[in-house]
């Protein structure tokens, strides 16, 4: 047997949560993602990082669309390489983020009936197909707190518990990890009853210990003096203040991955007409939807590239690189998207990814509850 628990990746995009298992010590097995340019850059990312390749390989396209996997002859295929799998590891589990624009407040808020919101429900039935051990589900807080998405979402709920699952729930704030982003998500961890009774404990006594891996409390950060808004001066110098933890600012991590000199450096839109309008607004202020300026120390507001939301750079006139957008991620420096993937789609895939150092907060937590150390 592996002595390590093995993970079929659904909705991987460049695999930031992937990258968060894999360090951790999880086996990545099988890697699905339904956008070939995504799926390109989840490659390219780790050839450079030598991780290894993914032994049931990577799906894209139609062959990684989850609703189809629900279908029989798609489910009977699935679940031939999860008994496959089993011969080689005691413990499988299943990891992914539907897509979430039909669920979040500034998205398409169309719900469970629209395109993305229905691939949530399709994940839930491919684990109650398949029952890995355990399941990880990501998704954006609108799923809890908005009333209609809420009921669809406790509908979920109540499917995986009837097919075994005993479940445990957490609105997570990136912050809490290290990250330098302000990004609220939910996180759903779900394990097999089965495997919890085998683990000797009792369902009634069944608990998850969220705090584990987590550096912060979102009560502290957000309480700390941070500096709101300052005139925009263009490559400025100006020290961090005492009184504020550096390593979640947005200079420390642009600093610490040598965003200068990454091979995403000079990834960045450069804007046809409007560049004069960046000059006007201050670092740190991002009261509007679009066209928020960072301030260099302080988190980020969430990594959300999309929907004609532009972050600016504190001190640069320009909209913020690649390299830099993943610095805010958490991204290891080596981590890198390649060249021939759009500006389009490197910004996509790094708002739709999970932070790194939170995804491995979460990863390590779960190995150690599994009882690996």
């Amino acid at each position: 047997m592996s002595d390590r628990p093995s993970v079929f990746s659904f909705f991987a995009g460049s695999g930031f949560l992937d990258l968060g298992f894999e360090n951790s010590g999880f086996h990545i097995v099988y890697v699905n993602e339904i956008s070939p340019a995504f799926m390109e850059a989840y490659r390219y990312a780790r050839s450079c990082l030598n991780v290894p390749l993914a032994e049931y390989g990577y799906h894209y396209g139609e062959e990684a669309d989850v609703a189809k996997l629900t279908e029989y002859s798609q489910s009977l295929r699935l679940q031939q390489l999860v008994k496959d799998c089993r011969k080689s590891t005691n413990i499988i589990g299943f990891i992914g983020g539907p897509p979430c624009p039909d669920f979040s407040i500034g998205g398409k808020n169309r719900g469970y009936v629209g395109d993305n919101g229905k691939l949530s429900a399709f994940y839930v039935e491919l684990i109650c197909q398949q029952q890995p051990e355990f399941f990880l589900f990501e998704n954006v807080k609108g799923l809890l707190k908005t009333k209609k998405h809420r009921l669809f979402y406790e509908s979920l709920k109540n499917k995986l518990k009837q097919f075994g699952y005993v479940l445990t729930e957490r609105l997570i704030n990136s912050v809490e990890y290290g990250v330098p982003q302000d990004r609220d998500r939910i996180i759903m961890i779900g394990f097999h009853s089965k495997l919890i009774i085998d683990m000797g404990i009792p369902i009634s006594k069944f608990t998850f210990p969220w705090n584990k891996y987590s550096v912060f409390t979102k009560e502290k950060v957000f309480a700390y003096p941070w500096i709101k808004c300052e005139p925009f001066r263009e490559n400025s110098i100006s020290p961090c203040p005492n009184n504020i933890p550096k390593e979640l600012t947005v200079e420390y991590w642009f600093e610490k991955n040598n965003v200068v000199h990454h091979p995403n450096a000079k990834h960045y839109f450069q804007p046809r007409a409007g560049i004069n309008k960046f000059a006007t607004i201050d670092e740190g202020d991002n009261s509007k939807k679009s066209y928020k300026r960072l301030h260099r120390w302080r988190y980020s507001p969430t990594a959300c590239y999309g929907n004609n939301e532009v972050h600016l750079h504190p001190y640069k006139i320009r909209r913020i690189s690649v390299a830099e957008a993943l610095a805010i991620q958490s991204l290891p420096a080596s981590f890198v998207l390649p060249e021939s993937m759009s500006l389009t789609n490197m910004f996509k895939t790094i708002g739709n990814g999970v932070p790194y150092l939170a995804s491995k907060a979460l990863a390590q937590t779960i190995l150690e509850f599994l009882g690996f150390s």
